[in-house]
């Protein structure tokens, strides 16, 4: 399996698939930037079960449902550059452009079907650390049919006063922000280190992935 094949596949999947069905929230009411956050991650749960689990919705109005909750749950823009590292530096601004609507587009495509598909047993939040004024960290674990071992999946969220963001996931300790710059920096060095053969790339894929839009 090449590099641009497996950077679609584990933790892309843990990244989406696990936002659905939250069941339980415990949390002291007094934290209240740990408690925003766990009721922040409560939301977003509770919105993609609600708008993108029906597979009678066309896939294109799927696609669109997922796009606003994405950009509006997840520092999008923000995930993007750190996903890039070092790259983003060397990045021409017409670059980083299209490399920030091709990042977007893939990961909107790619995982929206994730949710019609999904018959899993519940995620539930267990409680959240404050890391500093701007950052907490919510823990939940995702219970999975047949008795299988839980899931641990820590949600990285962030917050400017009243607006929280999701801006990294850790799912049983692997960072999704680390997991992608790993496996998006291995695609640009075998493109002989170009910036455009990553987003030359991230654009076929998601030509392949929206072709079938219903």
């Amino acid at each position: 399996m090449s590099v641009k094949q497996r950077f679609c596949i584990y933790f892309l999947v843990s990244f989406f698939s696990f936002c659905l069905n939250t069941t339980a929230f415990t949390q002291n009411q007094d934290d209240n930037h740990g408690y925003h956050s766990g009721k922040f991650i409560q939301t977003l749960a509770q919105r993609a079960l609600d708008s993108l689990t029906d597979r009678q919705v066309p896939r294109h109005v799927r696609i669109e449902r997922f796009r606003a909750l994405f950009d509006d749950f997840f520092a999008v823009r923000s995930i993007g550059k750190r996903v890039l590292g070092r790259f983003w530096r060397k990045a021409s601004s017409s670059q980083r452009m299209d490399y920030q609507k091709y990042f977007e587009r893939l990961m909107v495509v790619a995982y929206v079907d994730r949710f019609a598909n999904y018959t899993g047993k519940g995620l539930i939040i267990e409680g959240n650390r404050i890391e500093d004024g701007v950052i907490a960290t919510v823990f939940s674990k995702l219970y999975r049919k047949n008795n299988k071992k839980p899931v641990r999946i820590d949600w990285i969220v962030g917050n400017s006063g009243t607006v929280f963001k999701v801006v990294d996931v850790k799912v049983e300790g692997v960072s999704m922000t680390a997991t992608l710059r790993s496996e998006f920096t291995a695609i640009i060095r075998q493109h002989n280190g170009k910036i455009t053969g990553l987003i030359r790339e991230l654009e076929k894929k998601t030509k392949e992935l929206s072709a079938n839009l219903d």
